[in-house]
C-alpha cells in the first residue's frame, strides 16, 4: 500500500549546505519526510515546482520526450524502498503493451513526475520508518483575527498617544 504525497519543496540542510526534497503526505496524518539529493536533481525539482521551461531539453526533459516519442508515458512514481538508509524508487510508464515498472533514484522519478503532473506515492512502510508529524498548523482563522484587531488599533491611536507627558 502506498500514500500520495506533495513535494513542499527542496531546501538547503545547513551547515552541510545539501539539497533536501521534503515530502508530505496529502491525507491525514500529513507525515512529512525528508530525502537527500544531488544538486542536478534538486534543480530539476526546483525548475519544475517553479513551472520554469529551459530553452532547450534537460536530462529529464529528454526522457520524457523519448517516452512520448515511443507511445508511453509517465503514469506515477513511487518511493518503494529504503534499504541500508538509501531509497529507492519506481517510475510506472503506460506503454502500448501495458504497464511497465523501471527502478529509479527517487529524485529522478520525483523530477518525471513534477514535470508531467503526475501523482507521487511512498509506500506506507517507508513513511511508517521515515515519517515524522509536525505540530498542528497555526490556524489562520485566529491569525487573521489578531491582525483585524491590530489594523483596528492602528486605526484608533494618534501621534500624541505616543508623546511623554512629562515634557
Amino acid at each position: 500500500m502506498s500514500n500520495e504525497v506533495e513535494v513542499v519543496g527542496v531546501r538547503l540542510e545547513m551547515p552541510a549546505n545539501a539539497p533536501v526534497l521534503v515530502l508530505r503526505e496529502i491525507e491525514d496524518p500529513r507525515r512529512v519526510m525528508t530525502i537527500h539529493v544531488g544538486g542536478p536533481e534538486a534543480s530539476a525539482m526546483h525548475s519544475a515546482l517553479e513551472g520554469i521551461e529551459p530553452p532547450r531539453p534537460l536530462t529529464h526533459d529528454l526522457v520524457i520526450d523519448l517516452l512520448v516519442a515511443a507511445g508511453g508515458r509517465i503514469a506515477s512514481v513511487e518511493v518503494c524502498e529504503l534499504r541500508d538508509q538509501t531509497y529507492y524508487a519506481e517510475v510506472f510508464l503506460e506503454t502500448a503493451t501495458g504497464t511497465k515498472k523501471v527502478s529509479s533514484r527517487p529524485s529522478d522519478a520525483i523530477a518525471l513526475a513534477l514535470r508531467v503532473g503526475q501523482p507521487i506515492y511512498v509506500a506506507s512502510a517507508v513513511l511508517d520508518e521515515v515519517g515524522r508529524q509536525l505540530p498542528d498548523e497555526p490556524d489562520t482563522e485566529d491569525d487573521e483575527t489578531v491582525v483585524d484587531e491590530f489594523r483596528d488599533f492602528l486605526d484608533t491611536i494618534s501621534p500624541e498617544d505616543f508623546s511623554d507627558p512629562s515634557s
